[in-house]
């Protein structure tokens, strides 16, 4: 399996993620059998959040390290400091809780990586950084990055953490996918879009895309006139995107592929390192989306699929 090299790590960390949305214990079985196909392709990053099926999830998860005995060869990437009903929650109690409740349910001493779920601009970006730092220097945290936030802060801590001698954000998760956002999927939420792409191309920040084939919008079950699933018409029904979803089932035609493999390919094949956090629950899933992740496009075809220009 690819992989992408993100600073903090000493190792390097697969191109495919897979996601843990629906992990939970009641469901043991089905997620020791979904993380143990997953490594036997190759894989070694599993990506959850404290929020995950209300805790649940890091919980399957930590059940599965102390079972199989892996930790070391598995790489966390868990996420915290989600809004609650009550508002935002980046301030140090809630980082400091969130992420000690979640190595406690992980069953580890240390989280590979981490991210803030999301932003509070509210929030001196000094503030959040000195916070985490303090996480890295007790090894309880190797390297920090973000998670629906917008370039333009990540950039400001980032210049903060350079003139402080502290370490900064070193990868963020966005969704990136073939098909646009009209609106955010989740509140809150942040979708890369032609500028924001073109600053992780200037500063090749690692980008983890979450829905990287837009919650199933590339599934062949869906079309123009089926406006069954309402979060779907919400976000990505619009003209823009079944052009681009005609021209991903063309390409797929040339290339022998699917048109799910097509819309993961494109987002594996950006100027600039990418991983996709990917939800596969049977091996013919895992097997499409390893598939996928091997198919190479030019620059060309990237920037056909997406805007319809003439491919070289």
């Amino acid at each position: 399996m690819k992989t992408i090299n993100i600073k903090g790590l000493d190792k390097p960390i697969t191109t495919l993620i897979q996601g843990s949305d629906y992990f939970k214990p009641d469901i043991y079985e089905t997620v020791s059998t979904v993380l143990d196909r997953y490594l036997a392709l190759g894989g070694n990053i599993i990506d959850t959040a404290y929020g995950y099926s209300r805790g649940q999830s890091e919980v399957a998860i930590g059940m599965w390290l102390e079972e199989r005995n892996n930790r070391e060869d598995v790489i966390i990437l868990t996420k915290g400091a989600h809004p609650d009903p009550n508002g935002p929650r980046v301030n140090r109690e809630c980082i400091n809780n969130d992420l000690s409740v979640s190595l406690e349910r992980l069953k580890t001493d240390y989280i590979d990586l981490y991210a803030l779920h999301r932003d509070d601009p509210n929030v001196p970006v000094s503030t959040i950084i000195d916070i985490l730092n303090e996480h890295i220097e007790a090894g309880r945290i190797k390297a920090i990055g973000v998670s629906n936030w917008t370039t333009k802060r990540i950039q400001e801590a980032n210049e903060y953490a350079t003139a402080n001698n502290k370490i900064g954000f070193t990868f963020n998760s966005p969704n990136l996918s073939l098909a646009k956002a009209k609106e955010p999927y989740f509140p809150g939420s942040i979708s890369a879009d032609k500028e924001y792409c073109a600053w992780h191309e200037e500063t090749q920040m690692p980008l983890l895309s979450w829905s990287s084939q837009a919650r199933g919008f590339f599934t062949g079950h869906f079309t123009p006139e089926d406006r069954s699933n309402e979060d779907l018409v919400r976000v990505f029904y619009s003209d823009a995107n079944w052009e681009r979803y005609d021209r991903a089932e063309q390409l797929a035609k040339e290339k022998n592929v699917t048109l799910i493999q097509i819309a993961l390919a494109y987002v594996l094949n950006q100027p600039f390192p990418t991983c996709a956090v990917i939800g596969p629950r049977n091996e013919e899933e895992l097997n499409s989306c390893y598939e996928g992740a091997n198919i190479p496009l030019t620059r060309e075809e990237v920037e056909w699929l997406e805007h319809g220009k003439v491919r070289v």
